[in-house]
């Protein structure tokens, strides 16, 4: 394999890691206040299925 394309794969896989956890943080922060917000109207399904989210991402 030549050295170039070898760098430029590199380099692809070192982009789509940063997307993926830049993306990975951004839901984790929506996640967060839409867990708060369900604690503040009491909606106890959407806290489960969130919190189940978060978990996910988390782990």
């Amino acid at each position: 394999m030549d050295i170039r394309i070898a760098y430029e794969t590199m380099l692809g896989l070192a982009a789509e890691m940063t997307l993926d956890e830049a993306l990975r943080k951004y839901r984790k922060e929506q996640l967060y206040g839409e867990i708060d917000h369900a604690l503040e109207e009491g909606d106890s399904e959407s806290f489960l299925r969130l919190t189940e989210e978060l978990k996910a991402i988390l782990h």
